[in-house]
């Protein structure tokens, strides 16, 4: 690990053009397999995530902001893993307890769930982006793990689609501190808003 870790930019959030009705909150695979300790990926600082999450989404709600869920899955017989088995180990397949999303996170049934995510990108061949713009989503709060692979090729993917993201940093957990700190100073080059879920419960006033 580098003895200096490299900040994210800091900027300020366009707070006039982030309304309630137009933001989404995306959990981007939340699962057994990345989440538990001694999991297949388990990703340290992982399960502190949880509460975190949990508080982001009951904010949300309150405010009639969607929640949505992704989940990555891969059929049992491994076939749509492509080359990403020259990188990482077999993990959440269809009908495994890895697949499933980590206990004691807050997922509610008027919540939305994209599932059968082949890719670390939650956009690539799935209905998000036709959700977000049934709904007229146009700001999206990721969090979820993990920073450097999934939230960040996400992320990368919303941002192209013209979405205006937020990341908060305390809300996103990656495998090391240099991946964390290397996924979050290029997200907010030209692709994020890092924040803090503090400053994400600012936006609007109590309702």
């Amino acid at each position: 690990m580098s003895e200096t870790l490299a900040q994210p930019l800091e900027r300020p959030l366009p707070r006039e053009r982030i309304r309630r009705d137009d933001t989404a909150l995306l959990v981007i695979d939340m699962q057994r397999d990345f989440v538990e300790p001694g999991a297949v990926q388990a990703t340290p600082g992982g399960p502190g995530l949880i509460p975190i999450i949990n508080g982001l989404a009951g904010w949300a709600r309150r405010w009639g902001v969607p929640v949505i869920f992704t989940q990555e899955m891969h059929r049992p017989d491994r076939s749509d893993y492509g080359i990403e088995l020259e990188f990482d180990p077999v993990h959440c397949l269809e009908g495994t307890p890895g697949c499933e999303l980590v206990a004691g996170l807050d997922v509610r049934p008027e919540d939305h769930r994209i599932t059968a995510k082949r890719r670390y990108d939650a956009f690539h061949d799935t209905d998000l982006d036709l959700l977000l713009r049934a709904r007229q989503v146009r700001n999206l709060i990721c969090c979820g793990v993990t920073t450097h692979v999934c939230v960040m090729s996400t992320v990368f993917s919303a941002r192209h689609r013209d979405y205006r993201v937020l990341v908060p940093r305390d809300a996103v957990a990656a495998v090391s501190p240099d991946h964390q700190a290397a996924a979050l100073l290029c997200m907010s080059d030209v692709f994020a808003y890092v924040t803090t879920t503090e400053e994400v419960k600012s936006l609007w006033e109590t309702p």
